[in-house]
């Protein structure tokens, strides 16, 4: 007599899965042999066992694999930080189950459940990619489905188009933005590094002439002479402190003194950015408005990548390239005359 499944379900697409009830909540998990086959049922039971829960090579034991290589101490922070997010994502969908069984389809659907939020959509191949480098590596497979996996697009509807800061707009922010926007805004049009590096400041990276960092994204050390300007705003602030700060506080803290978040520092900058009407212009691109002005005081695009720490030169060439073209127009309008 052949046992019943009772606890097999089918989606609407065709796909099976095994639907277990643990309180008020169902887990669903993925059959992904063909129905009607022995491995089909192998699958089922395994699952239903709970055999699937303690497999040895599931993606929750090969993230821990990866998390102790080479290769993850070799990353940047930052980089390390945004595949730890992904991670921790994984691992709740699909920790237990085991790494060979997963194919290029699944990928697409995990991208197709995440497509309101495109970017992070978008990541979830790259995270798996270098975990089924390691699954490889340790013969657990013999391919890699992260690979050719299309991204997805962001709707036309939804494209916000990154506005560079303008003159006028530069002009207004400096002369009515008060207190703590000021110091960020000087901070990020000067430094000319992401703002995620911004919050990453301490006073003992600055000498009273440089600001000293190592970039989150690329780990690459940078010493960056201050423009007069955030000289200026980082000498007033370290005055109004009333004290000499050590050298490991950030210099951009909240009221208690500790290191500001970047989700703390990016609310500070909407908030000032709707009260003078400069919404449109996005907090990322005072980075570019940085590689501009250096553009328009005729640096070249090596001149630049060594300021911004940019590793490719493209967005350099987009955003110099603007500067260029105003500085050529107005040359060339001064001869019209």
């Amino acid at each position: 007599m052949v046992k019943p499944k009772k606890y097999l379900w089918r989606h609407p697409k065709g796909r099976w899965y095994v639907r277990i009830k643990s309180g008020a909540k169902s887990h669903y998990h993925p059959i992904s042999s063909k129905e009607g086959t022995e491995a089909f049922d192998r699958e089922y039971w395994s699952i239903v066992s709970g055999k699937r829960a303690d497999a040895k090579k599931s993606f929750k034991v090969l993230i821990e694999l990866e998390r102790q290589s080479d290769h993850w101490r070799d990353l940047a922070p930052r980089t390390r930080r945004d595949y730890d997010k992904m991670f921790e994502y994984l691992q709740e969908k699909i920790g237990t189950r085991e790494v060979d069984r997963m194919t290029q389809a699944d990928i697409y659907d995990a991208m197709d459940a995440n497509k309101h939020r495109v970017r992070f959509a978008n990541y979830i191949p790259q995270a798996l990619n270098i975990l089924f480098k390691q699954a490889i590596k340790r013969r657990w497979r013999t391919d890699n489905p992260a690979l050719g996996i299309e991204q997805l697009k962001v709707p036309k509807e939804r494209r916000q188009p990154h506005l560079p800061w303008p003159d006028w707009a530069v002009e207004r922010f400096r002369s009515e933005a008060v207190g703590l926007p000021c110091l960020i805004f000087e901070i990020g049009v000067g430094s000319v590094q992401r703002p995620g590096d911004w919050i990453e400041f301490c006073w003992g990276d600055y000498d009273g002439t440089s600001l000293r960092l190592r970039q989150n994204k690329t780990d690459k050390p940078l010493t960056l002479p201050c423009t007069e300007r955030l000289r200026d705003a980082l000498d007033e602030k370290k005055s109004s402190l009333g004290f000499a700060p050590l050298p490991s506080r950030p210099v951009l803290t909240i009221k208690d003194g500790s290191a500001m978040s970047y989700r703390y520092m990016a609310d500070i900058m909407l908030a000032e950015r709707k009260r003078l009407g400069l919404e449109a212009f996005d907090l990322h691109v005072l980075r570019y408005r940085g590689v501009m002005e250096l553009a328009l005081a005729g640096c070249d695009d090596d001149e630049i990548a060594s300021f911004s720490g940019h590793s490719t030169k493209e967005m350099i060439r987009k955003y110099a390239g603007e500067a260029r073209q105003m500085m050529r127009a107005r040359q060339a309008a001064a001869k019209r005359k």
